[in-house]
């Protein structure tokens, strides 16, 4: 059966039209099914392009894997598993750029790429259904290509489950550097290189730190900000966008079905037509920044915002969009085996339970609809519910009572994540109606019982709720003049996209009418 289809073959042709330099295909496979389909998947690569040529003589002790290498064998990057699904545009990437079509980054990021020194093999553990690890996968991939001291392999940990297991993988995106752990989560070419060079952060703050002043600074890149930047910038006004990820929590999140006009879309898309939208207007996006502290205007009329990697912007308003996280369950183990077992993303690391036995805590729509996903890939599911009742919408709730392999506990309080030094290996809970105390035996811990927002960086510097949102009126204004904020970090009820959306978008407004009416 053809993995790709006629439609998508057309367009990766027209993408391999940019190649400037002949590539190689390299596989490493077997009589197995899997190589059986990667071969056919190559096959149907190579003659989209006179500058790509698929070899079956690979050496790799990864069965089935292929190397993408450029002619003069100077740039090296490999997959271990077929790269479709989310990963598709990491090898649509990967083939671009070892075929020396230039990457859209910062070019002094660049530059600090090409100058690092040493030897540098990255392994990037992946899952097909994780949002989070194509940024990492792509951001190596560059590095792999552009530096020839680097070389990445990103590996399909559902198809090497011998491999996840020896080497304790338990969340993705996992990164080795030379055979140690480096790093886990999403991270993007700026921040990898940071940890391999403090030089290179040091720059970038310096840089960032000599922009002349934003009329509006929008802190947090999710639906709120992305809306609330849109509508300053349409307004004419320097506008500016900070943020840690670009996209929030859409990047976390799997289907949206309640998009008003969209009956369904993925959140990593979503997030990405954000992104797009936002630059075609001349918005200053400053993604992979993390807020510490904010610092009121004084006698320059001047709000100043100061960064993590120490640089320090100012902008005559500021809009906050920080948006919210996973709460957590707070109770022993719970932080002791975090990606080792517990893990707050189920599209993400649901694959590498692949027939063992989770749990899910929560049983509001994040938990009943991790539930169902889970239970078409493990083997048993345990949903815990502290209320007598689940609070999903009755849809999913039907769902979920027709899965044979799950088990709902209601009145069940987590009071304990187990292990045995090195990983999950159970729980233990409270049955609330009862009181007593009952062990289950798991491999992993999904937890799923509502947000927190991200706004404890702003200590005392303005109003907040005993539970951390930022109170606002109903323009979306703080108490503190000329600060705006705006999305799930704030009290407007209903957690939502669409609602962030509209808050954002009067935020923005509202900063533009403080800058019309205070004259500046």
């Amino acid at each position: 059966m053809a993995i790709l289809d006629q439609s998508t073959i057309e367009q990766l042709k027209a993408y391999l039209a940019n190649l400037r330099r002949p590539i190689r295909l390299v596989a490493s496979l077997n009589e197995g099914d899997k190589s059986r389909e990667m071969r056919s998947f190559l096959e149907s690569i190579a003659p989209l392009s006179d500058k790509v040529e698929a070899q079956f003589d690979g050496k790799s002790q990864r069965i089935p894997s292929f190397l993408i290498t450029a002619e003069d064998g100077q740039s090296e990057v490999e997959f271990a598993g077929l790269p479709v699904g989310h990963e598709f545009s990491s090898l649509i990437l990967a083939l671009l750029h070892v075929g020396g079509h230039p990457p859209k980054e910062d070019a002094d990021l660049l530059d600090s790429l090409r100058n690092l020194e040493g030897r540098f093999h990255f392994e990037t553990y992946f899952s097909l259904s994780c949002q989070n690890c194509p940024d990492v996968v792509q951001a190596l991939n560059i590095m792999a290509a552009l530096n020839p001291n680097i070389s990445h392999t990103a590996i399909d940990g559902a198809l090497f489950q011998d491999e996840v297991e020896s080497r304790k993988i338990m969340a993705v995106p996992t990164i080795l550097l030379n055979g140690e752990p480096f790093g886990s989560g999403r991270m993007d070419l700026a921040q990898i290189i940071a940890k391999l060079d403090s030089g290179a952060s040091a720059k970038a703050a310096e840089k960032l730190s000599g922009k002349d002043p934003f009329d509006v600074l929008v802190v947090g890149g999710g639906p709120a900000g992305a809306a609330a930047a849109i509508y300053t910038a349409r307004k004419g006004i320097r506008t500016g966008i900070v943020s840690e990820r670009f996209g929030g929590q859409l990047l976390d999140t799997l289907g949206i079905e309640n998009f008003i006009s969209v009956q369904h879309i993925e959140g990593p898309k979503l997030a990405a037509e954000l992104e797009q939208h936002v630059r075609e207007y001349e918005v200053d996006i400053m993604d992979a920044q993390k807020a510490t502290r904010l610092a009121a205007a004084n006698g320059d009329g001047l709000h100043s915002l100061h960064l993590e990697s120490g640089a320090e912007l100012k902008a005559k308003t500021i809009i906050l969009s920080t948006g919210a996280r996973w709460r957590k369950i707070g109770v022993p183990g719970e932080d002791e085996y975090r990606n080792r077992g517990v893990a707050y993303c189920p599209h993400c690391d649901g694959p590498l339970y692949k027939g063992k036995d989770v749990a899910v805590i929560g049983g509001g729509n994040s938990g009943v609809e991790a539930a169902i996903d889970l239970a078409g890939i493990v083997k048993h599911v345990t949903l815990l519910e502290f209320d007598s009742n689940l609070r999903a919408d009755a849809v999913l709730q039907t769902k979920l009572n027709s899965l044979s392999n799950v088990e709902v506990l209601k009145s069940a309080q987590t009071t304990e994540v187990l292990g045995d030094g090195n990983k999950v290996t159970g729980l233990r809970y409270r049955d609330l109606e009862s009181g007593a105390s009952h062990d289950i035996k798991l491999d992993g811990v999904f937890v799923q019982i509502g947000l927190v927002p991200n706004s404890e960086w702003l200590g005392d510097t303005l109003a907040l709720t005993q539970h951390g949102e930022i109170d606002v009126d109903g323009n979306g204004a703080t108490n503190l003049p000329g600060v705006f904020a705006a999305g799930d970090a704030t009290i407007a009820p209903y957690k939502q996209i669409v609602v962030a959306m509209g808050e954002g978008s009067k935020a923005g407004l509202s900063a533009f009418d403080y800058l019309i009416r205070s004259g500046s």
